[in-house]
């Protein structure tokens, strides 16, 4: 099982542009370590026996008519909740280099 270490957390705060606190950063680890943990204990569960679904609703998805709805009241309420953006568009920080 790997490690959840600082260069492990720095990474994880690189890529989803959060900053946490120095205070917070061990109880974070634990935390993160012990989610690792659990989905880990789920590669031990035997499903040899159970069959694959893909849908949990009775009889597939429903369908409806797919319009597309241009409003700029909508743009506007979504855009106000974004940190950045411009033009109708979210701005988001370069994370690949």
């Amino acid at each position: 099982m790997n490690t959840v270490d600082d260069k492990l957390l720095a990474k994880l705060e690189k890529l989803s542009s959060l900053k946490i606190e120095d205070e917070n950063k061990e109880k974070i680890k634990n935390d993160i370590s012990q989610m690792l943990e659990f989905v880990n204990n789920l590669n031990e569960v035997d499903v040899s026996n159970v069959q694959a679904t893909f849908s949990t609703i009775s009889g597939g998805t429903p369908f409806r008519e797919d319009i597309a709805v241009s409003s700029k009241e909508i743009s506007d309420a979504i855009l106000k909740n974004a940190p950045k953006s411009e033009d109708n568009y979210f701005v988001v920080p370069k994370i690949i280099e």
